[in-house]
């Protein structure tokens, strides 16, 4: 009788949980009906012509508006954007530049890249792009005109100190490559160090090229800066991961509604099973950068320092239209070998809630960490170490915020640009100056000094933009304000590498940390 009732039980719990899904499958098709005839009838019947696409695009944006956070709609600007950030290239001229006082500046050319072989050059002031002035525009409007397809051309004006008349440069576009690896250096006799901004389609080919020349080098151990990271493509993420971990070692796995649980494994050996690794995650570390540092992690092949990453754990699935837009939709969710959820708790419909959350978790300055006193537990699979779920990757050691050498005066400095704009003006005067004084970067961290006349231009400056000359903020602030100006100086002189080279020289409690935990070991 017992069995018999046990049975006639789960048979009417199956039909219940049926008889829900089938009500929940009739209440969405009416819901479409009601959302088609809506449409319709708006078309055919509203007392002025309906322009669709607006009305189509508003309605998507709310559907997904309504979702998980990371749900979203694309127009077809934005998905281009987001594509050539994934593709690692796009048909342009080949220079950096910035605006200055409502001025297009070429800061570099790009080596080999379009415009450099015609003779544009550092410095080169950008008066016309075509038939269109460029006085005037704004620094994510000049893109829009200077790229397009490869074999295309266009046409710059520019003004040369030196030259009385303008030059014009015909320029044929070509693809030029996105770096998502930006720095990439030895930091000493046996530890490299490799930043990466982003994981797009060449990632791991760049990694593996900058890791090579560092490996003939001599280093054995290695620092993975992941701080800023806000991840791209997760099969970039997982071939990075993968760098480090035996062959066939499980990296992420996945798990939705719609579809299949997937285990994500390392497809081929690892190159560095072996040496130390430190790997750097901050605040901003997201997606892929969680991949990685999760995997290295559970696995116990590196240190994770740093402060809690972003727990943005949800895989979304990219469905283009005909018209270039796009809408990115959640179908999964990530979990790090040891079963960690990298996502962070959330409301459907509240996105803005959910990134203020995360604005909040960070403007004490002190919750550097999630709160693991109620924090899910997971063991580590080697050495079975405890790790934190609950959202993000919980550092192995925790760099707390230190604010005691930033200044208002600071804040608002970097605020109103005040600072790049200093460089920018410094080198538009002596730029051949400081080329022929320094010839390489050795010479230049070495021999660079930032003088009083730097300092009072610098505060002249920031008047102009309205900053009140503050001493006692400058003198809180002097080491921060010196390291960026010569960081800056260096970037725009030689590379992204001695940005970084200057940056972390200067930095005791994240990279000098990760120096002595891998050389330690």
């Amino acid at each position: 009788m017992k069995l018999q009732l046990r049975i006639a039980l789960l048979a009417l719990t199956m039909f219940a949980g049926t008889a829900v899904a089938q009500n929940q499958k009739t209440d969405n098709l009416l819901q479409w009906q009601k959302l088609n005839f809506v449409f319709r009838y708006l078309t055919e019947n509203y007392v002025d012509e309906v322009d669709a696409k607006p009305l189509v695009e508003s309605a998507v944006r709310e559907m997904l508006s309504g979702l998980d956070p990371h749900s979203a709609y694309m127009d077809s600007e934005q998905t281009e954007d987001a594509m050539t950030a994934i593709e690692g290239e796009f048909g342009g001229i080949g220079i950096e530049f910035n605006i200055l006082r409502d001025t297009v500046v070429v800061v570099n050319t790009i080596a080999g890249g379009p415009a450099e072989a015609v003779g544009v050059r550092a410095d080169d002031r950008i008066v016309r792009i075509d038939t269109l002035s460029a006085v005037g525009l704004r620094s994510n409007e000049v893109p829009k005109y200077l790229r397009g397809e490869k074999g295309s051309s266009v046409e710059i004006g520019v003004l040369r100190r030196g030259v009385d008349a303008p030059l014009n440069f015909r320029i044929t576009r070509d693809n030029i490559p996105i770096n998502t690896v930006s720095a990439a250096y030895k930091a000493t006799d046996r530890t490299g160090y490799i930043k990466i901004d982003r994981f797009g389609r060449t990632t791991y080919k760049e990694f593996a090229e900058a890791f090579s020349r560092l490996k003939k080098d001599g280093i054995g151990s290695l620092i993975l800066d992941l701080r800023g990271n806000g991840g791209g493509l997760m099969e970039s993420a997982i071939e990075v991961a993968g760098f480090f971990l035996p062959k066939e070692t499980t990296v992420v796995s996945t798990e939705g509604r719609a579809v299949e649980s997937r285990d994500y494994a390392a497809r081929n050996g690892g190159v560095f099973t072996k040496g130390s690794v430190a790997v750097l995650i901050d605040e901003s570390s997201a997606s892929g950068s969680e991949i990685v540092a999760g995997a290295l992690q559970d696995w116990d092949r590196a240190v994770v320092i740093g402060r809690t990453s972003f727990g943005k754990g949800l895989v979304q699935r990219q469905i283009p239209f005909p018209d270039g837009s796009a809408i990115r939709v959640t179908i999964a969710r990530y979990h790090t070998p040891s079963g960690r959820v990298i996502q962070r708790p959330y409301e459907n419909g509240r996105s803005d809630e959910y990134y203020a959350a995360h604005r909040r978790r960070y403007s004490a300055g002190d919750d550097s960490h999630a709160d693991t006193t109620s924090a899910p537990k997971y063991k580590t699979l080697i050495l079975g170490r405890t790790v934190y779920g609950g959202g993000g990757i919980e550092p192995d050691e925790i760099v707390e915020s230190d604010t005691t050498e930033v200044s208002k005066y600071l804040v608002e400095m970097v605020m109103r640009g005040v600072i790049r704009e200093y460089v920018m003006q410094l080198l538009d005067g002596r730029r051949a100056e400081y080329e022929a004084r320094y010839p390489d970067f050795e010479t230049f961290d070495t021999l660079f000094e930032f003088d009083s006349t730097m300092r009072d231009d610098l505060a002249a400056l920031g008047e102009e933009h309205n900053v009140t000359r503050d001493i006692e903020g400058f003198i809180q602030s002097e080491r921060i304000i010196k390291m960026q100006i010569k960081a800056l100086i260096a970037q725009k002189l030689f590379s992204t590498t001695e940005f970084y080279r200057v940056v972390n020289a200067d930095d005791e409690r994240w990279f000098g940390r990760a120096l002595e935990l891998v050389e330690g070991q």
